[in-house]
Protein backbone atom coordinates (compact mmCIF):
# COMPACT_ATOMS: atom_id res chain seq x y z
CA UNK A 1 0.00 0.00 0.00
CA UNK A 2 3.32 2.70 0.76
CA UNK A 3 4.17 2.00 -2.82
CA UNK A 4 0.52 2.16 -4.57
CA UNK A 5 0.19 5.78 -2.44
CA UNK A 6 3.66 6.93 -3.43
CA UNK A 7 3.27 5.86 -6.95
CA UNK A 8 -0.27 7.28 -7.38
CA UNK A 9 0.15 10.58 -5.53
CA UNK A 10 3.21 11.28 -7.58
CA UNK A 11 1.89 10.77 -10.76
CA UNK A 12 -1.83 12.74 -9.83
CA UNK A 13 -0.05 16.23 -8.91
CA UNK A 14 2.76 15.56 -10.87
CA UNK A 15 2.50 18.84 -13.22
CA UNK A 16 2.19 21.42 -10.32
CA UNK A 17 5.41 22.21 -9.57
CA UNK A 18 5.91 22.20 -13.63
CA UNK A 19 3.03 25.08 -14.02
CA UNK A 20 5.18 28.20 -15.08
CA UNK A 21 6.83 26.33 -17.49
CA UNK A 22 4.16 24.82 -19.08
CA UNK A 23 2.74 28.04 -19.27
CA UNK A 24 5.55 29.46 -21.40
CA UNK A 25 6.23 26.60 -23.75
CA UNK A 26 2.03 26.17 -24.70
CA UNK A 27 1.49 30.51 -24.04
CA UNK A 28 -1.34 29.89 -21.49
CA UNK A 29 -1.99 31.80 -18.50
CA UNK A 30 -1.73 30.34 -14.92
CA UNK A 31 -5.76 29.60 -14.83
CA UNK A 32 -5.26 27.51 -18.08
CA UNK A 33 -1.84 25.72 -17.03
CA UNK A 34 -3.80 25.07 -13.44
CA UNK A 35 -6.25 22.85 -15.56
CA UNK A 36 -3.47 20.25 -15.86
CA UNK A 37 -3.74 19.50 -12.13
CA UNK A 38 -7.82 19.91 -12.49
CA UNK A 39 -8.63 17.88 -14.91
CA UNK A 40 -6.90 15.00 -13.39
CA UNK A 41 -7.99 15.27 -9.36
CA UNK A 42 -11.70 16.50 -10.99
CA UNK A 43 -12.03 13.18 -12.89
CA UNK A 44 -11.00 11.36 -9.74
CA UNK A 45 -13.13 12.59 -7.70
CA UNK A 46 -16.07 11.98 -10.44
CA UNK A 47 -14.97 8.22 -10.90
CA UNK A 48 -14.07 7.64 -7.27
CA UNK A 49 -17.76 6.10 -6.62
CA UNK A 50 -17.64 3.55 -10.34
CA UNK A 51 -14.31 2.67 -9.40
CA UNK A 52 -15.06 1.64 -5.93
CA UNK A 53 -18.02 -0.63 -6.83
CA UNK A 54 -15.47 -1.81 -10.09
CA UNK A 55 -12.90 -2.85 -6.77
CA UNK A 56 -15.47 -4.72 -5.20
CA UNK A 57 -16.59 -6.83 -7.80
CA UNK A 58 -13.31 -7.38 -10.06
CA UNK A 59 -10.88 -6.96 -6.92
CA UNK A 60 -9.25 -4.56 -5.01
CA UNK A 61 -5.83 -5.20 -5.63
CA UNK A 62 -6.42 -6.42 -9.27
CA UNK A 63 -7.88 -3.08 -10.13
CA UNK A 64 -5.11 -0.96 -8.51
CA UNK A 65 -2.43 -2.63 -10.39
CA UNK A 66 -4.04 -2.18 -13.56
CA UNK A 67 -4.66 1.26 -12.55
CA UNK A 68 -1.50 1.99 -11.70
CA UNK A 69 -0.10 0.83 -14.76
CA UNK A 70 -2.78 2.77 -16.71
CA UNK A 71 -1.50 5.85 -15.34
CA UNK A 72 2.34 5.99 -15.44
CA UNK A 73 1.50 4.89 -19.51
CA UNK A 74 -0.54 8.09 -19.53
CA UNK A 75 2.34 10.70 -17.75
CA UNK A 76 5.14 9.45 -19.80
CA UNK A 77 2.71 9.57 -23.34
CA UNK A 78 2.48 13.65 -21.73
CA UNK A 79 6.25 13.94 -22.60
CA UNK A 80 5.67 14.16 -26.18
CA UNK A 81 2.71 16.61 -26.77
CA UNK A 82 3.41 19.11 -29.06
CA UNK A 83 -0.10 21.22 -28.39
CA UNK A 84 -1.91 21.79 -24.93
CA UNK A 85 -4.88 20.00 -24.89
CA UNK A 86 -3.28 16.87 -26.12
CA UNK A 87 -1.15 17.43 -22.76
CA UNK A 88 -4.53 18.30 -21.23
CA UNK A 89 -6.02 14.71 -22.84
CA UNK A 90 -3.07 12.46 -20.91
CA UNK A 91 -4.09 14.69 -17.97
CA UNK A 92 -7.26 13.31 -18.40
CA UNK A 93 -6.56 9.74 -19.11
CA UNK A 94 -4.02 9.99 -16.16
CA UNK A 95 -7.30 10.82 -13.33
CA UNK A 96 -9.09 8.41 -14.81
CA UNK A 97 -6.62 5.81 -14.14
CA UNK A 98 -5.38 6.98 -10.80
CA UNK A 99 -9.22 6.76 -9.31
CA UNK A 100 -8.88 3.33 -9.32
CA UNK A 101 -5.99 3.75 -6.66
CA UNK A 102 -7.34 6.35 -4.18
CA UNK A 103 -10.88 4.91 -4.38
CA UNK A 104 -9.99 2.17 -2.94
CA UNK A 105 -7.12 2.34 -0.86
CA UNK A 106 -8.47 3.86 2.39
CA UNK A 107 -11.47 1.30 2.32
CA UNK A 108 -9.21 -1.27 1.59
CA UNK A 109 -7.10 -0.55 4.92
CA UNK A 110 -10.79 -0.42 6.80
CA UNK A 111 -11.85 -3.82 5.79
CA UNK A 112 -8.35 -5.44 6.34
CA UNK A 113 -7.20 -3.62 9.58
CA UNK A 114 -8.56 -4.28 12.81
CA UNK A 115 -10.73 -1.54 13.97
CA UNK A 116 -9.22 -0.87 17.38
CA UNK A 117 -5.81 0.36 14.92
CA UNK A 118 -8.16 1.33 11.71
CA UNK A 119 -7.52 5.07 12.48
CA UNK A 120 -3.73 4.88 13.17
CA UNK A 121 -3.22 3.21 10.10
CA UNK A 122 -5.23 5.38 7.63
CA UNK A 123 -3.13 8.06 9.27
CA UNK A 124 0.12 6.10 8.40
CA UNK A 125 -1.43 6.02 4.54
CA UNK A 126 -1.66 9.26 4.52
CA UNK A 127 1.16 10.12 5.89
CA UNK A 128 2.89 8.18 2.54
CA UNK A 129 0.90 9.75 0.22
CA UNK A 130 2.46 13.33 1.31
CA UNK A 131 5.88 11.79 0.88
CA UNK A 132 4.54 10.37 -2.83
CA UNK A 133 2.72 14.28 -3.43
CA UNK A 134 6.68 15.56 -2.17
CA UNK A 135 8.35 13.33 -4.94
CA UNK A 136 5.78 14.36 -7.51
CA UNK A 137 6.65 18.02 -7.09
CA UNK A 138 10.50 17.61 -6.29
CA UNK A 139 11.65 15.05 -9.57
CA UNK A 140 9.54 17.69 -11.92
CA UNK A 141 11.14 20.75 -10.44
CA UNK A 142 14.81 19.57 -10.33
CA UNK A 143 14.60 17.97 -13.66
CA UNK A 144 12.93 20.89 -15.37
CA UNK A 145 15.46 23.15 -14.54
CA UNK A 146 18.27 20.96 -15.63
CA UNK A 147 16.56 19.59 -19.07
CA UNK A 148 12.72 20.89 -19.00
CA UNK A 149 9.35 19.95 -18.55
CA UNK A 150 9.19 16.64 -20.76
CA UNK A 151 12.16 14.83 -19.55
CA UNK A 152 10.26 15.68 -15.91
CA UNK A 153 7.49 14.02 -16.84
CA UNK A 154 9.57 10.81 -19.03
CA UNK A 155 11.19 10.19 -14.94
CA UNK A 156 8.12 10.25 -13.08
CA UNK A 157 6.54 7.65 -15.84
CA UNK A 158 9.49 5.41 -14.87
CA UNK A 159 9.33 6.13 -11.25
CA UNK A 160 5.41 5.54 -10.97
CA UNK A 161 6.38 2.33 -13.34
CA UNK A 162 9.01 0.90 -10.08
CA UNK A 163 6.20 1.75 -7.70
CA UNK A 164 3.60 -0.29 -9.67
CA UNK A 165 5.80 -3.34 -9.73
CA UNK A 166 6.76 -3.21 -6.15
CA UNK A 167 3.26 -2.83 -5.33
CA UNK A 168 2.19 -5.99 -7.41
CA UNK A 169 4.78 -7.96 -5.93
CA UNK A 170 4.26 -6.98 -2.65
CA UNK A 171 0.54 -6.71 -1.91
CA UNK A 172 -1.42 -9.41 0.57
CA UNK A 173 -3.94 -10.96 -0.73
CA UNK A 174 -7.36 -9.71 0.68
CA UNK A 175 -8.64 -11.56 4.39
CA UNK A 176 -11.62 -13.68 3.49
CA UNK A 177 -14.67 -12.29 3.74
CA UNK A 178 -16.27 -14.66 6.13
CA UNK A 179 -13.32 -13.45 9.19
CA UNK A 180 -14.16 -9.80 8.11
CA UNK A 181 -17.88 -10.35 8.89
CA UNK A 182 -16.83 -12.51 12.30
CA UNK A 183 -14.98 -9.52 13.54
CA UNK A 184 -16.08 -8.98 17.57
CA UNK A 185 -17.44 -5.40 17.86
CA UNK A 186 -18.57 -5.20 14.92
CA UNK A 187 -22.33 -6.54 14.34
CA UNK A 188 -23.33 -7.31 10.63
CA UNK A 189 -26.38 -4.26 11.00
CA UNK A 190 -28.01 -4.49 7.79
CA UNK A 191 -26.67 -4.64 4.46
CA UNK A 192 -26.60 -2.22 2.03
CA UNK A 193 -27.33 -1.96 -1.60
CA UNK A 194 -23.88 -1.39 -3.77
CA UNK A 195 -23.53 1.57 -5.39
CA UNK A 196 -25.90 4.47 -5.23
CA UNK A 197 -28.01 3.14 -2.43
CA UNK A 198 -25.18 2.81 -0.22
CA UNK A 199 -23.99 6.33 -0.86
CA UNK A 200 -27.77 7.46 -0.03
CA UNK A 201 -27.52 5.82 3.39
CA UNK A 202 -24.07 7.17 4.14
CA UNK A 203 -25.25 10.77 3.32
CA UNK A 204 -28.45 10.31 5.82
CA UNK A 205 -25.50 10.44 7.87
CA UNK A 206 -25.27 14.58 9.07
CA UNK A 207 -21.82 14.14 10.03
CA UNK A 208 -20.74 12.48 7.17
CA UNK A 209 -22.46 14.58 5.07
CA UNK A 210 -20.43 17.83 6.82
CA UNK A 211 -17.21 16.46 6.66
CA UNK A 212 -17.27 15.61 3.46
CA UNK A 213 -18.58 19.46 2.45
CA UNK A 214 -15.36 20.52 4.68
CA UNK A 215 -12.97 17.86 2.59
CA UNK A 216 -14.29 19.77 -0.81
CA UNK A 217 -13.25 23.41 1.05
CA UNK A 218 -10.00 22.31 2.75
CA UNK A 219 -8.79 20.69 -0.44
CA UNK A 220 -9.81 23.49 -2.58
CA UNK A 221 -8.15 26.12 -1.02
CA UNK A 222 -5.21 23.95 -0.45
CA UNK A 223 -3.86 23.07 -3.98
CA UNK A 224 -5.11 26.97 -4.87
CA UNK A 225 -2.05 28.04 -2.34
CA UNK A 226 0.56 24.98 -3.91
CA UNK A 227 -0.87 25.90 -7.33
CA UNK A 228 -0.14 29.67 -7.23
CA UNK A 229 2.88 30.10 -5.01
CA UNK A 230 4.89 28.41 -7.74
CA UNK A 231 4.22 31.82 -9.98
CA UNK A 232 4.68 34.49 -6.73
CA UNK A 233 8.31 33.18 -6.07
CA UNK A 234 8.99 33.55 -9.98
CA UNK A 235 8.54 37.20 -9.66
CA UNK A 236 9.57 40.45 -7.44
CA UNK A 237 10.66 40.45 -4.84
CA UNK A 238 11.48 36.69 -4.90
CA UNK A 239 12.49 36.21 -8.44
CA UNK A 240 13.70 32.28 -7.20
CA UNK A 241 15.00 29.59 -10.14
CA UNK A 242 12.87 27.06 -10.68
CA UNK A 243 15.08 24.00 -8.94
CA UNK A 244 15.10 26.50 -5.03
CA UNK A 245 11.00 27.31 -5.99
CA UNK A 246 10.30 23.16 -6.12
CA UNK A 247 12.31 23.08 -2.68
CA UNK A 248 9.32 24.71 -1.07
CA UNK A 249 7.25 21.52 -1.80
CA UNK A 250 9.52 20.03 1.21
CA UNK A 251 6.72 21.69 3.25
CA UNK A 252 4.59 18.24 2.41
CA UNK A 253 7.23 16.85 5.15
CA UNK A 254 5.58 18.63 7.55
CA UNK A 255 2.38 16.96 6.29
CA UNK A 256 3.57 13.32 6.47
CA UNK A 257 4.23 14.29 10.47
CA UNK A 258 0.96 15.84 10.98
CA UNK A 259 -0.72 12.86 9.40
CA UNK A 260 1.05 10.44 11.51
CA UNK A 261 0.31 12.43 14.94
CA UNK A 262 -2.94 13.55 14.70
CA UNK A 263 -4.84 10.30 15.61
CA UNK A 264 -2.83 10.18 18.77
CA UNK A 265 -4.17 14.35 19.57
CA UNK A 266 -7.71 13.10 18.14
CA UNK A 267 -7.59 10.46 20.80
CA UNK A 268 -6.83 12.67 23.73
CA UNK A 269 -8.67 15.58 22.80
CA UNK A 270 -11.20 14.89 20.52
CA UNK A 271 -11.50 14.75 16.65
CA UNK A 272 -13.73 17.82 16.27
CA UNK A 273 -10.99 20.04 18.69
CA UNK A 274 -8.61 18.38 16.56
CA UNK A 275 -10.31 19.66 13.40
CA UNK A 276 -10.97 22.83 14.66
CA UNK A 277 -7.13 23.60 15.90
CA UNK A 278 -5.68 22.04 12.44
CA UNK A 279 -7.72 24.47 10.84
CA UNK A 280 -6.82 27.50 13.14
CA UNK A 281 -3.20 26.52 12.54
CA UNK A 282 -3.52 26.73 8.84
CA UNK A 283 -5.81 30.16 8.51
CA UNK A 284 -2.32 31.05 11.11
CA UNK A 285 -0.41 30.12 7.86
CA UNK A 286 -1.69 31.55 5.61
CA UNK A 287 -1.55 35.11 7.14
CA UNK A 288 2.42 34.42 7.88
CA UNK A 289 2.83 34.10 3.88
CA UNK A 290 1.15 37.31 3.35
CA UNK A 291 4.69 39.78 4.20
CA UNK A 292 6.98 39.94 1.01
CA UNK A 293 9.91 37.98 2.73
CA UNK A 294 11.28 34.50 2.22
CA UNK A 295 11.51 33.54 5.42
CA UNK A 296 7.89 34.37 6.72
CA UNK A 297 6.76 32.94 3.50
CA UNK A 298 8.37 29.15 3.61
CA UNK A 299 7.46 29.28 7.46
CA UNK A 300 3.77 29.95 6.61
CA UNK A 301 3.61 27.02 4.21
CA UNK A 302 5.40 24.81 6.53
CA UNK A 303 2.08 25.45 9.33
CA UNK A 304 -0.62 25.87 6.74
CA UNK A 305 0.52 22.33 5.35
CA UNK A 306 0.59 21.51 8.90
CA UNK A 307 -2.77 22.47 9.46
CA UNK A 308 -4.29 21.08 5.97
CA UNK A 309 -2.72 17.63 6.97
CA UNK A 310 -4.00 17.17 10.22
CA UNK A 311 -7.56 17.63 9.13
CA UNK A 312 -7.42 15.20 6.33
CA UNK A 313 -6.50 12.83 8.33
CA UNK A 314 -8.81 13.13 11.09
CA UNK A 315 -11.82 13.54 8.55
CA UNK A 316 -11.03 10.83 6.78
CA UNK A 317 -10.14 8.29 9.41
CA UNK A 318 -13.79 9.58 11.03
CA UNK A 319 -15.86 9.01 7.94
CA UNK A 320 -14.27 5.43 7.31
CA UNK A 321 -14.88 4.54 11.25
CA UNK A 322 -18.13 6.22 11.49
CA UNK A 323 -19.65 3.94 8.46
CA UNK A 324 -21.01 0.38 9.78
CA UNK A 325 -20.77 -1.09 6.26
CA UNK A 326 -20.02 -0.53 2.73
CA UNK A 327 -16.93 1.40 4.09
CA UNK A 328 -15.10 1.78 0.76
CA UNK A 329 -18.38 3.62 -0.44
CA UNK A 330 -17.90 5.74 2.26
CA UNK A 331 -14.70 6.17 1.62
CA UNK A 332 -14.83 6.68 -1.37
CA UNK A 333 -17.51 9.55 -1.17
CA UNK A 334 -15.52 11.33 1.20
CA UNK A 335 -12.58 10.87 -1.50
CA UNK A 336 -15.14 12.62 -4.41
CA UNK A 337 -15.55 15.61 -2.23
CA UNK A 338 -11.86 15.95 -2.02
CA UNK A 339 -10.93 15.91 -5.21
CA UNK A 340 -13.55 17.47 -6.14
CA UNK A 341 -12.42 20.61 -4.11
CA UNK A 342 -8.97 19.83 -5.32
CA UNK A 343 -10.31 20.71 -8.98
CA UNK A 344 -12.65 23.44 -8.41
CA UNK A 345 -10.89 25.08 -5.48
CA UNK A 346 -7.42 24.93 -8.02
CA UNK A 347 -8.89 26.71 -10.85
CA UNK A 348 -11.41 29.00 -9.03
CA UNK A 349 -8.63 30.47 -7.18
CA UNK A 350 -6.37 31.30 -10.12
CA UNK A 351 -9.14 33.97 -10.70
CA UNK A 352 -7.96 35.80 -7.47
CA UNK A 353 -4.93 35.12 -8.43
CA UNK A 354 -4.92 36.75 -11.94
CA UNK A 355 -6.68 39.58 -10.50
CA UNK A 356 -5.99 40.37 -7.38
CA UNK A 357 -2.49 38.53 -6.58
CA UNK A 358 -1.21 36.90 -3.42
CA UNK A 359 -3.35 39.05 -0.84
CA UNK A 360 -6.64 37.88 -2.82
CA UNK A 361 -5.09 34.39 -2.99
CA UNK A 362 -5.05 33.95 0.92
CA UNK A 363 -8.49 36.24 1.69
CA UNK A 364 -10.37 33.35 -0.71
CA UNK A 365 -8.56 30.00 0.42
CA UNK A 366 -8.82 31.75 4.24
CA UNK A 367 -12.72 32.38 3.60
CA UNK A 368 -12.57 28.46 2.18
CA UNK A 369 -11.51 27.06 5.69
CA UNK A 370 -13.25 29.61 7.72
CA UNK A 371 -16.36 27.83 5.62
CA UNK A 372 -15.24 24.53 6.38
CA UNK A 373 -15.00 25.26 10.61
CA UNK A 374 -18.66 26.23 10.02
CA UNK A 375 -19.91 22.70 7.98
CA UNK A 376 -18.19 20.97 11.23
CA UNK A 377 -19.78 22.92 13.68
CA UNK A 378 -22.14 20.92 15.80
CA UNK A 379 -21.23 17.19 15.23
CA UNK A 380 -21.56 15.05 17.97
CA UNK A 381 -19.50 11.97 19.61
CA UNK A 382 -21.40 8.64 19.74
CA UNK A 383 -19.72 8.82 23.45
CA UNK A 384 -21.25 12.21 23.67
CA UNK A 385 -18.06 14.44 22.91
CA UNK A 386 -16.83 15.89 19.64
CA UNK A 387 -16.67 13.50 16.66
CA UNK A 388 -20.00 12.02 15.20
CA UNK A 389 -23.43 12.25 15.52
CA UNK A 390 -26.36 9.38 15.16
CA UNK A 391 -26.29 6.03 14.93
CA UNK A 392 -24.34 4.01 12.76
CA UNK A 393 -26.09 3.21 9.40
CA UNK A 394 -28.27 0.12 10.25
CA UNK A 395 -26.70 -0.68 13.36
CA UNK A 396 -29.90 0.67 16.00
CA UNK A 397 -28.50 2.81 19.11
CA UNK A 398 -25.47 4.29 19.00
CA UNK A 399 -22.81 2.41 21.20
CA UNK A 400 -19.00 2.93 21.09
CA UNK A 401 -16.56 2.44 18.58
CA UNK A 402 -14.03 -0.09 19.52
CA UNK A 403 -10.92 1.11 19.85
CA UNK A 404 -11.30 4.32 17.19
CA UNK A 405 -10.16 7.41 18.54
CA UNK A 406 -12.65 10.24 20.55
Amino acid sequence: MAAAGLGAFAMLYSTQALLPSLGAAFGVGPTAASLTVSVTTGLVGLTVLPMSALAERAGRTRVMTVALAVACAGVAAGAACTAFWALVGTRVLVGLALAGVVAVAMGHIGDEVEPSAAGRAIGLYVAGTTLGGLAGRLIPAAIDGLGGWRWSMIALGLAGAACTAAFARLVPSPRPQSRLRGRPGRPPGRRLRPGIGAVRVHLRDPAIARLCAAALLLMGGFVGVYNYLTYRLTEAPFQLPKPLIGLIFLAYLAGTVASALTAGVAARIGRLRTMYGSIALAITGLALTVPGDLPSVLAGLLVFTTGFFGCHATASAWVTTRARTAKSHASALYLTAYYAGSSIGGTLIGVAWTHGGWTATVLSVGACYAAAACCITGIRDRRGGAGGSGPRHGAGPSRPSQGAPA
